[in-house]
C-alpha cells in the first residue's frame, strides 16, 4: 500500500468516527440537551472560523460570521437527519452565509496566509517555494503571500471559495461538493482553472 493511499484511507477511517461521534451529540441535541451542543461548538469553532476568514480577510467580519453559523445550525439542528455528516452541513450554512455577507457587501476578498511554515497543509502551490534559509526565506514568503494575495482577488467568490475549502481545510472534492451545492465535476472545474491563474500569476516565484 502507498503512503498516500495509506494516508487517504486513514483520513476517511477518522472523518467515518468523528460523523459517528457527532451524530450522537446531535441526538442529544435533538432530545433536549441542549448544552450538548456546546461540544460541537468547541469541536469545529477554529475551522469554521478559519474558513470563513480566508474568504473574507477580515477577522471582525469572520468572528462574527463563525457565531452565526453556530447559531444557525442550532436553530436548525432538529431538521437535521444525517443524510450528510454534521461537519459538511455545518461547512455548508458558514460558507453560504459567507458568501451571502460577501455578495451584499460587494467586497474583493482574498486568501490571507499568515502563517505559512514548514508544515502548512497547502499542497503543490506553496510547495513549489525556491529553497531558501533564514531571513531571505522569510523576505521570499512575504513577497509570495502579497503577490498570492492580488492574483486571488482576479477570482472569482466561487472559484476562492472551492480553493480556500481544498487548499485550507483540506475537504475532499467530494465534501466540497456538497457543501458548495454543485457537482463534484463542476469543483474540479474550478480548482483546475483556479490553480491555472494563480500558477500563471506567480509564475516568477516558483522553482524551475
Amino acid at each position: 500500500m502507498s503512503k498516500a493511499l495509506g494516508k487517504t484511507l486513514v483520513s476517511s477511517s477518522e472523518r467515518r468516527q468523528e460523523a459517528d461521534s457527532d451524530w450522537e451529540i446531535v441526538l442529544q441535541v435533538q432530545a433536549g440537551e441542549v448544552s450538548a451542543f456546546d461540544q460541537l461548538v468547541l469541536r469545529y469553532r477554529e475551522r469554521v472560523y478559519g474558513v470563513i476568514y480566508n474568504m473574507t480577510s477580515n477577522r471582525e467580519d469572520a468572528g462574527d460570521l463563525t457565531q452565526d453559523a453556530f447559531i444557525k445550525a442550532f436553530q436548525s439542528i432538529n431538521r437535521f437527519q444525517g443524510q450528510s455528516s454534521f461537519f459538511t452541513w455545518l461547512y455548508r450554512i458558514a460558507v453560504n452565509s459567507t458568501l451571502s455577507h460577501l455578495r451584499k457587501a460587494k467586497l474583493r476578498t482574498f486568501f490571507s496566509f499568515e502563517k505559512i511554515t514548514e508544515d502548512d497543509k497547502t499542497t503543490e502551490l506553496l510547495a513549489q517555494l525556491t529553497d531558501k534559509d533564514g531571513a531571505d526565506k522569510e523576505v521570499y514568503v512575504r513577497e509570495l503571500q502579497e503577490k498570492l494575495n492580488e492574483a486571488m482577488q482576479k477570482l472569482s467568490i466561487k472559484h476562492r471559495t472551492v480553493v480556500t475549502l481544498f487548499e485550507i481545510d483540506g475537504l475532499s472534492h467530494e465534501q466540497i461538493a456538497e457543501v458548495v451545492g454543485c457537482s463534484v465535476g463542476t469543483v474540479r472545474s474550478r480548482l483546475h482553472y483556479a490553480k491555472q491563474l494563480l500558477q500563471s500569476e506567480l509564475q516568477s516565484y516558483m522553482r524551475a
